[in-house]
């Protein structure tokens, strides 16, 4: 009997143990990590051109240093840790490239730039969602979402231009509406305060 539960008792501490690395090792990556989770990570970071050579799936110091340019850039404490905080950034500055490229691309890059303003004006602005996600997808807030363009892969100067409206260039000055006067057909956007216009697209508060 007291073998057994000596069993048991070594059996549970190994557990414990084992729990957390393995928690540990689906929450965060970090120099050592590999695998495909950490090739996945420098892919979407050279996509936005912080990872400059090949992924390799193994996180040194080279993903270290990537990842801490990018907290940098986004306003995430700057570690080069790539932990929860930085996954949840790192996916809305995704979110918001594909609906800049659906939207803007085409235009000149103050206009890309603009288009991902709107987005983080939204969030701070009372009567818009809290989060990204919530933003991107409120019903009818953006053409691509309903179009289906959203879809489509991002280039660099989408990733670029979420990366510099996040930085704090807002050439909207505080603007959470645009629109194209041309093609636009709710006739609601046309009572919006306009505030400038770059390229196509009208700004509006």
């Amino acid at each position: 009997m007291r073998l057994n539960v000596k069993i048991s008792l070594i059996a549970f501490m190994c557990f414990m143990v084992l729990l957390p690395n393995s928690i540990f090792a689906q929450e965060v990556l970090q120099n050592g990590s590999e695998g495909q989770e950490v090739y996945n990570l420098q892919d979407r970071l050279r996509q936005m051109g912080y990872f400059t050579t090949q992924p390799t799936g193994y996180y040194g110091p080279v993903t270290a240093e990537a990842v801490r340019q990018f907290q940098l850039d986004t306003r995430v404490l700057s570690t080069g840790v790539f932990g929860p905080q930085t996954k949840r950034k790192l996916n809305n500055v995704e979110m918001m490239a594909r609906v800049v490229h659906g939207e803007a691309r085409g235009e000149q890059y103050i206009g890309q730039v603009a288009v991902a303003a709107v987005i983080l004006n939204r969030l701070s602005a009372p009567g818009f969602p809290k989060s990204t996600y919530d933003v991107i997808f409120q019903t009818n807030a953006f053409t691509a979402v309903n179009d289906g363009q959203y879809y489509l892969t991002p280039d660099f100067y989408s990733y670029r231009a979420v990366i510099d409206a996040l930085k704090g260039w807002d050439p909207t000055y505080g603007s959470v509406y645009y629109y194209n006067p041309v093609l636009a057909t709710n006739q609601w956007i046309f009572t919006r305060q306009t505030v400038l216009r770059i390229g196509n697209h009208l700004f509006a508060k």
